[in-house]
């Protein structure tokens, strides 16, 4: 009896720590950072089929104008999100921790404010709060943005000639594929064959 009680007692505790957890997550923000992502992609979307030669309803000129507005808006709501909560991980965002870390990819023009949510990203990957995976995306995007060599091999550069993909420079060429792994990411063969 004692141990069908212990048992149940666990369980409870268990149940009552998951709805805490899920309790945690706010529905307001989770809206925001999705709305945030959609307009994200869209003009990126159609930037793809323009350079594919696929049919879209806009010209060249107009999806790059509305991608920078786009990025210049959500950066602005991006600074938002990370002065008021830090950097949104799993227990405040769900899956949608993931989708904002795209959002602060795109924020280019801010190097520092990278850097800061670079910062806040590891504070959380320490509590697994975050994806390890995204704090390599936004290491190299920053010392690509800074000029230097990347670690991880997750910046890219498509030649306009050739189109042939290939890493922006690596500090480690020859241990990439190990520090990947570290990270929970695919080989570089592997990840440059989704951009042929």
């Amino acid at each position: 009896m004692k141990a069908i009680t212990l048992i149940l007692f666990y369980c409870v505790i268990f149940i009552a720590k998951l709805s805490a957890q899920t309790a945690k997550h706010d529905t307001l923000l989770i809206q925001k950072i999705d709305s945030m992502f959609k307009d994200d992609q869209f003009w990126r979307k159609e930037y793809t089929k323009v350079m594919k030669k696929q049919p879209s309803q806009y010209d060249q000129e107009t999806i790059e104008k509305k991608w920078a507005e786009g990025d210049s808006i959500n950066e602005v709501k991006a600074k938002a999100i990370i002065n008021k909560y830090g950097y949104p991980g799993y227990s405040l965002a769900g899956e949608k921790s993931d989708t904002f870390f795209w959002i602060i990819q795109h924020c280019d023009d801010d190097i520092p404010f990278q850097e800061k949510v670079l910062r806040l990203l590891k504070i959380e990957i320490t509590k697994n709060n975050a994806s390890k995976r995204n704090f390599a995306y936004l290491t190299d995007r920053v010392l690509m943005n800074k000029k230097q060599k990347q670690i991880y091999g997750t910046q890219i550069y498509t030649d306009p000639k050739t189109h042939k993909s290939s890493p922006w420079k690596l500090k480690y060429p020859k241990q990439v594929n190990a520090l990947r792994k570290k990270m929970g990411i695919e080989t570089e063969e592997a990840y440059l064959k989704t951009f042929q």
